[in-house]
């Protein structure tokens, strides 16, 4: 069951680590005797499934997630092992993508236009209007 991320990227199942224990979650007294908690890890660093430039990308972006180079996910939503299982590699898929996706392009600010120039000096000049309304007549 091979974890596909992108057309591009496809993790074998090899390279996945699974491990089971009890959950903490919903499902009553069958939680005391069933491992239904999934974990699932991954080793970036000794994977041959990515390119250099790709290991290099996941290490900078995902590097407080990295331990030792190994991703973990972990799943106990679910009462059922196999449907945690569904929900680590997804999760999984979703943070590798994450990690490989481009960076957006950055944004160029922009001068205000005359109009919303004319508008906010209309604004302010009708905000000190009424704020000088409510001032306690002088003396005079």
């Amino acid at each position: 069951m091979d974890l596909e991320v992108s057309p591009a990227l496809t993790i074998p199942s090899s390279e996945l680590g699974w491990r089971f224990s009890r959950s903490p979650g919903p499902g009553g007294q069958h939680v005391n005797t069933s491992d239904s908690r999934v974990e699932l890890s991954w080793n970036v660093a000794g994977s041959a499934a990515l390119s250099d430039a790709q290991r290099l990308m996941l290490s900078a972006r995902l590097g407080p997630r990295l331990i030792a180079g190994i991703i973990s996910v972990s799943a106990s939503e679910q009462r059922s092992q196999l449907r945690n299982r569904e929900i680590a590699l997804a999760k999984l898929s979703r943070l590798v993508a994450e990690g490989l996706a481009p960076e957006a392009a950055a944004r160029r600010a922009s001068k205000p236009t005359r109009s919303s120039k004319r508008r906010h000096r209309v604004a302010k000049e009708h905000r000190a209007a009424t704020k000088q309304q409510r001032k306690r007549p002088s003396a005079e």
